[in-house]
């Protein structure tokens, strides 16, 4: 029998509070942006309503604007998957500005997808 299409709905988008990853609570939206400031420890990001993809792997990829890493070369893009545990899930995907923020600034993208499917690909401007 096949799988389900999932169904991903992108709900808000934009600067959050600051997320604590061991908590069940997802952050609260304080503004619905696409264009963030870099300024230190802003979180950014979205938070997306996810059904009928119960046990399935969701794969998340944020990609940086070149920001070097201690050898100087572009970072790689931050990725990584979990296990969707609910048919009815709100998950948060998203990143904070860190020290120096020189370096921080350009378009910031981040996906989710469900068994190798994209399902959401936004990018954010984050200006100096």
């Amino acid at each position: 029998m096949a799988k389900k299409k999932a169904e991903v709905k992108l709900d808000t988008w934009g600067i959050y509070t600051q997320w604590d990853s061991e908590s069940k609570d997802l952050p609260r939206l304080l503004k619905m942006t696409r264009d963030i400031p870099c300024e230190k420890d802003i979180e950014f990001g979205y938070v997306v309503n996810i059904k009928k993809a119960k046990n399935r792997k969701l794969q998340y990829c944020i990609y940086h604007p070149d920001i070097p890493d201690e050898d100087g070369e572009p970072m790689a893009p931050f990725a990584g998957e979990v296990y969707i545990r609910q048919n009815d899930w709100n998950f948060f995907i998203g990143d904070t500005i860190w020290l120096p923020i020189e370096n921080k600034a350009g378009p910031w993208r981040i996906t989710l997808a469900i068994d190798g499917v994209i399902y959401t690909d936004e990018t954010f401007n984050v200006f100096l």
